[in-house]
C-alpha cells in the first residue's frame, strides 16, 4: 500500500468539501501499485483564483475543474533521494466542480472522487492528448472509480 503524505490547502468559501479521509482514499486509488510512498498537494480555491491559473498556465480565461502541476524531478538528484516522492500539486475549483455535477447528474462525491483520480493520473504521466492516450487514461480511471463503488464516470457525460 502507498504512504500517503497529503497537503490539502483551502482557499475557497465553498463548504461543500469532501472530508480529508476521502481524498485520501481517491488518491490512494490512483496511486495503487505505482509507488511506495508519495507526497502531493491538494489546493482548493475560488473561481477567480482558477481562472487566473488556468489564463497563466494554458491561455484559457474561465475557471475549471482541476489543475494538475507534476513535480520535475531537477537533474542530478539521486534515485533514492525523498525528493522523489513528491508527486506534484492538485488546484480544484469546488464551486466548478459542483455546477459540473449538477449538469451532469452526478452525486458531488463522485465527481470530486473522479476528478482526484484523473488529476493523480496526470500527476502519474497519464494524458489524453491523442485518442489512444484518452483510451487508455479513461478506461483506467473507469476501473478505479468502479472499485470505489461509484458509477462509471463517462456514462453521465455521453
Amino acid at each position: 500500500m502507498t504512504q500517503i503524505d497529503l497537503d490539502v490547502q483551502l482557499a475557497t468559501e465553498c463548504t461543500h468539501l469532501p472530508p480529508l479521509s476521502q481524498l485520501e482514499q481517491w488518491v490512494t486509488a490512483a496511486l495503487a501499485d505505482s509507488r511506495a510512498c508519495a507526497e502531493l498537494t491538494i489546493r482548493v480555491v475560488s473561481e477567480a483564483e482558477s481562472a487566473a491559473l488556468n489564463q497563466q498556465y494554458r491561455g484559457i480565461d474561465r475557471p475549471t475543474n482541476i489543475l494538475s502541476f507534476p513535480f520535475e524531478v531537477p537533474p542530478g538528484i539521486d534515485a533514492d533521494d525523498p525528493i522523489q516522492n513528491l508527486l506534484g500539486d492538485l488546484v480544484i475549483c469546488a464551486e466548478v466542480v459542483a455546477r459540473e455535477a449538477q449538469e451532469q447528474n452526478k452525486t458531488l462525491a463522485a465527481h470530486w472522487a473522479h476528478l482526484i483520480v484523473h488529476g493523480v493520473l496526470h500527476l502519474r504521466g497519464y494524458d489524453h492528448l491523442d485518442d489512444s492516450d484518452a483510451e487508455a487514461m479513461e478506461a483506467l480511471e473507469t476501473r478505479l472509480i468502479c472499485a470505489l463503488g461509484f458509477p462509471p464516470p463517462y456514462d453521465a457525460e455521453l
